[in-house]
């Protein structure tokens, strides 16, 4: 049981230590920056502000080699099955690696290529809809991994004055839809549905009411073949849907959806910013993968981003995680991770289905800075909740004198400050206690290199936890049991009997079917 290895009963009593000194204290003295902040591929990692000394590392790195964390690096990126419930290997790394002889990497490279050549296409005006006009408008249809990671890309990436516009849309509700539709010239619009079965629930009804709009405002019943792309697994169904062939693009089994981004998923960032600009992406990705898999653990970003949630989570009570980017070209940050940790790590059984007698991924939320400290910033200091935060900043640009910019990193730095130290006024209204730990990952600029780097490092964070708590991070069945329970609800809320649901359930679809009454 982990619980009861001699690592971790040795980390259990280096933390009751710690607790007991405060935490303003351990940042007295200036070598504990040099200390704990790390440098990685186009970023740096500032770990000073945790609860931890020489020793809780040391202490976690015995962890780490005691749970065989290389091995299971070494695991990951050889093609073993590391998806253990669902018997295949996660080869997400494949996606962003130079060619090899594998057949994945001639897939991989094949499918980039036919990417690329359709985005240059598109950007340049040779690939035009049914009437002959370019396009300047792209919808992305998908839900989840097929949307997360390129939304956030786009906003983070592309240019706020391109002639080519991205809107995505992943909600079921019709609102969503009908906003990204709104003012679109259906001549001029390309669809790319994201979905590797075609058959998910929110992606399929918006990519049917998405063809609807098109055919009702054109004259030519074929337009869809001219104005969709797909990205799925499921060839036949995108075919029969009205989907050229030829605009099929694939999604692997051995690349879950989280982790899609860097694949044809990534389609809507190649349009919006140019195949030279993604290829520097996943540069930044390959990069982030070399270190991780080369580098050893003391120094390793994502080994030491991920043992620091460990002490904290594990040894030190904390139940939630806060994400705070202070830039608002990652505001879309969070909603993102809340994916890739919570989805990844949000388990109960290890991956022998034995219950766990630990807890694993913390509830993980967040906003943009400096936004969130007119909202929820006060709770942090204020409130009686524990918590750690990752603030993430993009350094100033050489030679840019915009003081917003300098006022924007005061902002952060001093909140990390705040909850570090807190303020002990006399006056208890105003006392803030301080003491949460805090890391500051620092961006040399925010460019697809650095970015491809950021989401590379959190992916590689959430293995290490999940190497540590040893449950599987690939699979996310959990999410398939609400999907199963809303079609018989459906068909209820349309007029079918409601006998065999809950009291509250039954009562529920009675008053949405039949309208909530004046009295």
């Amino acid at each position: 049981m982990l619980s009861e290895s001699p690592a971790w009963k040795h980390l259990a009593s280096l933390a009751t230590r710690s607790v007991n000194v405060p935490l303003a204290k351990w940042l007295e003295g200036d070598g504990r920056f040099d200390r704990f902040s790390f440098d990685g591929p186009a970023l740096l990692i500032d770990l000073s502000k945790q609860r931890m000394d020489d020793a809780a590392l040391a202490g976690l790195m015995s962890l780490a080699r005691e749970r065989d964390l290389p091995r299971a690096i070494d695991a990951l990126f050889s093609g073993a099955p590391v998806n253990r419930t669902e018997k295949r290997p996660a080869l997400h790394t494949q996606l962003r690696a130079p060619v090899n002889s594998s057949a994945q990497s001639h897939d991989v490279h094949e499918t980039l290529r036919r990417v690329r050549a359709l985005a240059d296409e598109v950007r340049d005006g040779r690939r035009r809809g049914a009437t002959n006009k370019p396009f300047n408008h792209i919808v992305h249809i998908g839900i989840g991994g097929s949307h997360l990671g390129p939304e956030l890309a786009v906003q983070a990436l592309a240019p706020s004055n391109s002639a080519l516009q991205v809107r995505f849309v992943a909600n079921i509700d019709p609102g969503e839809l009908g906003v990204a539709l709104e003012g679109l010239d259906p001549e001029r619009t390309l669809f790319i549905v994201a979905s590797k079965s075609f058959s998910t629930l929110e992606t399929l009804k918006n990519t049917e009411a998405a063809r609807s709009w098109l055919l009702e405002r054109s004259d030519d019943p074929t337009a869809v073949a001219d104005h969709f792309v797909a990205i799925t697994s499921n060839v036949a169904a995108a075919c029969e849907f009205g989907i050229d062939r030829d605009n099929v693009y694939p999604m692997w089994d051995w690349v879950g959806g989280r982790y899609s981004l860097w694949s044809a998923v990534g389609m809507p960032i190649v349009l919006s910013i140019g195949s030279k600009a993604f290829d520097e992406f996943l540069a930044g990705a390959h990069a982030m993968d070399e270190h991780f898999h080369s580098t050893d653990p003391e120094h390793n970003l994502p080994v030491l981003l991920a043992l620091a949630g460990i002490w904290n989570y594990n040894f030190l009570g904390v139940n939630n995680h806060a994400i705070l980017p202070y830039n608002r070209h990652l505001q879309l940050l969070p909603a993102y991770l809340q994916q890739l940790e919570m989805e990844s790590n949000g388990k109960s059984v290890d991956v022998d289905g034995v219950a766990l007698k630990i807890h694993s991924a913390p509830i993980l939320w967040g906003g943009v800075g400096t936004n969130g400290q007119h909202a929820f910033h006060q709770l942090l200091h204020q409130g009686t909740r524990s918590y750690t935060a990752d603030f993430v900043m993009v350094g100033a640009s050489a030679g840019r004198a915009d003081e917003r910019q300098q006022w924007l990193l005061a902002n952060g730095l001093a909140q990390s400050q705040a909850m570090m130290a807190g303020n002990d006024d006399a006056d208890p209204h105003r006392k803030v206690t301080g003491g949460h730990a805090t890391t500051t990952i620092v961006m040399d600029s925010l460019n697809p290199f650095a970015l491809g780097s950021l989401l590379s490092l959190y992916e590689h964070k959430v293995f290490c936890q999940g190497v540590i708590w040893n449950i599987n991070s690939f699979d996310q069945f959990g999410v398939e049991l609400g999907k199963r329970l809303a079609l018989p609800i459906y068909q209820q809320l349309g007029g079918n009997s409601a006998i065999n649901q809950d009291a509250s359930t039954k009562g529920l679809i009675a008053r949405l079917r039949n309208g909530v009454s004046d009295g």
